[in-house]
């Protein structure tokens, strides 16, 4: 194992929404049969979490995945820290490549106290949106520079279990899935009636305004902000985290025909599951198709007005182009399936 080409993101999950701590100074080496991270943890705050996730060939890897040893997860501030990454017990044949890293930083993931939903904090920052392939449909062009704010967004669909608990029904076509299946057959409408609930009932995350002038606490994310997380903040993806499908999606020649429990396939590079297949998500913009080519630069909402609402990402049913991560549908804002639900993101 003399080369190991690998694309390295480290990611900080800070203990407040303050970004009081930094990781610095990353170097990489081989130590026997491990990579070795060594880096230094500044700031304020006496520790923080910190989460190291590992992109081979296109897949991401969490840490959860990953044979680690050292100092991740809850890490006092320091210099020296050291990440021990046992390569051949994930790969057994081992890697023969160079090696790269990324640094980003970010907030603190929280957990909605009322039904349990995780969400994971999105840096926000500037990317190319729409069909960077060049494999996509009319209306996913012309590529345009989009920057957005921070914001966070669920770790995994909303689950049926999670939708009973604020509505106090279950509408899901696959009841038989259980209780950590996505909540499926909802309408934008019906999203739309559970985030107000939600949001009544969560009054400390439910500020008026965020600081784009939108509504604050639970909501759809726009298109904007679905491909920048998709995309693990804007990089070039086919699908969520790899571009390779079948790691990272239910779809048509994998699933069996139904949903199946979120969480189940690979992540993507920020540590959300399901954005790609297992089923479609709506997002809060109004469809345009010639919009792309109009969209503001800065946080885009969609148009201000339509007929139809945006769905993103493919379902257990759908082909892989379906689940690319440019790709887009459109709906009534009435329509429900079995293969449609969504996630929630959230904002201060």
């Amino acid at each position: 194992m003399k080369n190991i080409i690998l694309a390295i993101i480290i990611s900080m999950v800070l203990s407040s929404y303050a970004f009081a701590a930094e990781v610095k100074n990353v170097v990489s080496s081989q130590s026997g049969n491990r990579v070795l991270f060594e880096y230094d943890l500044t700031g304020e705050e006496k520790e923080a979490d910190v989460n190291i996730t590992i992109t081979v060939n296109g897949t991401a890897y969490s840490a959860e995945k990953l044979y680690l040893e050292g100092d991740y997860g809850k890490v006092s501030l320091g210099k020296g820290r050291k990440i021990y990454w046992n390569v051949l017990q994930d790969f057994p044949r081992g890697l023969n490549t160079t090696f790269e890293w990324e640094i980003t930083e970010g907030g603190k993931d929280f957990k909605d106290p009322l039904t349990g939903m995780e969400f994971v904090f999105v840096k926000g920052g500037c990317f190319q949106m729409g069909d960077t392939f060049g494999d996509g449909d009319a209306d996913a062009k012309p590529v345009h520079e989009v920057c957005v704010d921070d914001f966070y967004l669920g770790k995994y669909e909303v689950t049926q279990r999670q939708w009973r608990e604020v509505m106090g029904n279950n509408p899901s076509y696959f009841k038989n899935c259980g209780d950590d299946c996505p909540v499926e057959q909802v309408s934008w409408n019906d999203v739309q009636e559970f985030i107000n609930k939600l949001n009544e009932k969560i009054t400390p995350h439910s500020p008026p305004l965020d600081k784009g002038g939108r509504k604050g606490g639970y909501r759809l994310p726009t298109e904007a902000e679905w491909e920048y997380a998709v995309r693990s903040c804007g990089k070039k993806e086919e699908y969520s985290g790899s571009d390779s499908i079948d790691s990272v999606a239910w779809y048509d020649s994998n699933s069996g025909r139904k949903t199946h429990p979120v969480g189940q396939r690979s992540p993507n590079g920020l540590g959300i599951y399901d954005m790609s297949g297992n089923v479609w998500e709506w997002v809060q913009d109004w469809y345009g198709e010639k919009y792309y080519g109009e969209s503001p630069k800065y946080n885009p909402n969609g148009p201000n007005s339509g007929t139809a609402r945006v769905l993103r990402g493919g379902s257990w049913s759908n082909i892989t182009r379906y689940a690319l991560t440019s790709n887009r549908v459109r709906y009534h804002p009435d329509y429900r399936f079995n293969n449609v639900g969504y996630r929630l993101l959230w904002t201060k």
